[in-house]
């Protein structure tokens, strides 16, 4: 059996997170290691409803702030060489990966 590598990426930005699955697939194609992914996972939607008047005067009127945070999954075989490449791609600073090892 062989390890395989879970890659976790997340994002507030689509364009930055798929830069780096596309540059992790340039990787795994020249290495020759087998890929599955990317996964879109559920987007994540986060809702914040403020009063637009802060002392409570007025009509009650609100203004609903919203974040999303999209998120991808990628699973390859963990050959050493492709996983130090991974290692060493730039990665935006809007970007989180998490690399997990199984097997």
């Amino acid at each position: 059996m062989t390890q395989r590598a879970r890659i976790r990426l997340s994002s507030t930005s689509t364009e930055h997170l798929d830069g780096v699955c596309n540059q992790i697939r340039r990787i795994t194609r020249k290495t020759g290691v087998r890929m599955a992914g990317p996964i879109p996972l559920p987007t994540h939607k986060m809702v914040i409803p403020t009063r637009k008047t802060p002392c409570g005067q007025g009509s009650e009127s609100w203004d609903k702030w919203e974040m999303r945070v999209h998120k991808r999954l990628i699973d390859i075989d963990a050959d050493e060489r492709a996983i130090r490449q991974i290692m060493r791609v730039r990665i935006p600073d809007s970007v989180y990966i998490e690399i997990e090892l199984t097997g």
